[in-house]
């Protein structure tokens, strides 16, 4: 089996559902976040507001790109699609999975926005951000789960069916 990597808007639930999944099939957890995090040494806001988003995203990239985990569950940043090496390098890892929500659900997850560390550029707001995304998880998917009224443990088994694990 080869890795499971989650993309998805920030508070699709990526990292409870990718733990969950990572029990499901007793495989090691990675949080790309946490990664990015480590090798900075700063929070991902404080990158994102100090060295602008376009610096953010390429550091982003550079951390994806150093993974070599052996079949693990991955948890994405939201805005990892923004760079296609970095996207490259995740399908080279495993399968791709677009964790879907609406965007009324999103919104009311997100109640930490200056905070959180997201990828927003001056002026957009989530809205927006969810409509320039949408179209580029549903470009690098290999599946897409819409974990919409789903409980973390569900929304795993769910993907495990979807990819064909069960």
């Amino acid at each position: 089996m080869r890795s499971i990597v989650l993309i998805g808007m920030p508070g699709c639930g990526k990292s409870t559902v990718g733990r969950r999944l990572s029990e499901l099939l007793n495989l090691p957890f990675l949080d790309t976040d946490d990664v990015i995090q480590a090798r900075s040494g700063r929070k991902l806001q404080a990158m994102v507001d100090e060295d602008g988003i376009d610096c953010f995203l390429e550091q982003e990239a550079d951390a994806v790109c150093s993974l070599e985990p052996q079949e693990s569950v991955i948890a994405t940043g939201g805005s990892v699609v923004y760079r296609e090496r970095a996207m490259r390098h995740l399908h080279a890892l495993g399968t791709v999975v677009y964790i879907q929500l609406p965007f009324a659900e999103i919104d009311r997850r997100i109640n930490n926005i200056s905070s959180r560390g997201i990828a927003l550029r001056a002026g957009q707001t989530l809205r927006a951000l969810y409509d320039e995304r949408v179209p580029l998880y549903e470009a690098q998917a290999d599946a897409t789960v819409c974990t919409h009224g789903m409980t973390a443990s569900a929304a795993a088994r769910e993907i495990v069916q979807r990819i064909g694990l069960l």
